[in-house]
């Protein structure tokens, strides 16, 4: 039933990618993008209307969330109570730090893990977009646990290490620390952080390959290493990047992107080689970095006014103290969500730059527009024009769709409206 399956599907794929319509002098940018998206079935629309609307309103919710748990903190004073235990044992300010900043970390993973569940892992289950077991998933969220408390409890330290010694300048020389933390984490990523979560095998030679690597050296990428990560344990997303920095650059594609056709592989890898060869990685550390030193600077004023309100009912006695990273938190989780715009158009800014290079380095509009349709199973293909602008940080299916179509009249001589399915 399998083999008889697969061989209607690419019947299907045959007849899908024949003609539809007029010759390059009368070809229709709109009616070839409404061609495309009229392969969306109203059913498949809906839900994936539902699942993206669902997942902004739960950044809402997740922010509310998230002060929520920091008042808990706060009210039944449970920082306070570990600084003092540590004061009393005569440790080191230092090592009290840590012990807040594990406790933090630890309680407010604990306390938010039903919301986490449901979010990531139910949510995801019940659109039909993850592949794992509840067991498996909880795995990588332990995982991902031990790297937040590496991690984020020597920068804790560190910065409240700065804010002791430099109370009025501490904003700004945080926001360093941030940017050089999400530089570092840049060049280490692909080599120590991502093999924790996915296995990565060298791609194997081909025609595939070598298209990839072809398109990478016309733009002077290096493409030594190309992988493929075992990402459809996990779900049925199509994904690829360029990562790393210097001697960590690598090239990477999933396995779910590996099983569809050739083109769309090339109009993907050829997408993510622009954001390598246009410096995107370079434009978003540097927007993260000036974001992080405008909310650093509005939380030095606005922590210190919180202190002075609730502090003695929370025991908290002042900016440095370890007791107040739950204020702090919680003024930071509403600034992301007010910037969160910002970082979204900074970012679809970037996604279309790298579209247009991509259609420009693979010359595969048909493919692209393919991809864009593909990624409608979780993405909203047809937004308003306001909403398209605060919320989505990628351009939606139509436009994208309609950008490889304008690409295709443009630069494709007698060009014909196409259609090409992706494999499911």
């Amino acid at each position: 039933m399998a083999l008889i399956r697969r061989i209607s599907m690419l019947a299907s794929l045959a007849l899908a990618a024949a003609p539809l319509g007029a010759s390059a002098a009368g070809f229709d940018v709109e009616h070839a993008t409404q061609a495309w998206l009229a392969t969306l079935s109203p059913a498949a629309r809906v839900k994936s209307d539902a699942y993206f609307d669902g997942s902004q309103w739960n950044v809402l919710f997740g922010t509310v969330i998230s002060v929520f748990v920091c008042w808990l903190m706060l009210r039944l004073r449970v920082l306070p109570g570990v600084r003092d235990a540590m004061q009393r044992r005569g440790w080191r300010p230092w090592l009290g730090i840590i012990a807040c900043a594990i406790t933090f970390l630890a309680a407010n993973t604990l306390i938010t893990l039903p919301w986490t569940i449901y979010t990531q892992f139910w949510r995801e289950q019940h659109f039909g977009l993850m592949n794992q077991s509840l067991g498996a998933w909880l795995g990588d969220q332990a995982i991902g646990f031990v790297l937040t408390i590496l991690i984020g409890g020597p920068l804790l330290l560190l910065t409240y290490v700065v804010i002791r010694r430099w109370p009025r300048r501490w904003w700004l020389i945080g926001s360093g620390l941030v940017s050089a933390l999400v530089t570092l984490a840049v060049l280490v990523s692909p080599v120590f952080i991502a093999p924790l979560f996915n296995t990565y095998t060298p791609m194997p030679q081909g025609p595939v390959r070598d298209r990839i690597v072809a398109m990478a050296k016309a733009y002077q990428v290096p493409a030594d290493q190309i992988y493929v990560a075992d990402e459809s344990r996990q779900s049925d997303r199509i994904s690829a990047n360029v990562s790393g920095l210097g001697p960590t650059i690598r090239v990477t594609l999933n396995d779910n992107l590996l099983k569809q056709p050739p083109a769309m592989v090339a109009a993907v890898m050829g997408h993510e080689l622009g954001h390598y060869v246009l410096g995107h990685s370079w434009r978003l550390i540097l927007l993260i970095s000036l974001l992080f030193a405008a909310q650093f600077w509005i939380a030095a004023m606005i922590v210190p006014a919180a202190i002075r309100l609730g502090g003695q009912r929370w025991k908290v006695r002042a900016i440095g103290d370890p007791a107040s990273m739950p204020v702090f938190a919680a003024v930071l989780a509403v600034l992301s969500l007010v910037s969160l715009p910002l970082l979204n158009t900074v970012i679809r800014v970037s996604e279309s730059e790298a579209d247009a290079f991509g259609l420009d380095a693979a010359r595969e509009p048909d493919a692209f527009a393919a991809t864009a349709m593909k990624l409608s199973n979780y993405r909203k293909i047809a937004p308003g024009a306001l909403e398209e602008a605060v919320l989505f940080d990628h351009p939606s299916g139509r436009t994208r769709v309609r950008m490889a179509m304008q690409w295709k009249k443009d630069h494709v001589p007698g060009a014909r409206e196409t259609v090409i399915l992706p494999l499911p």
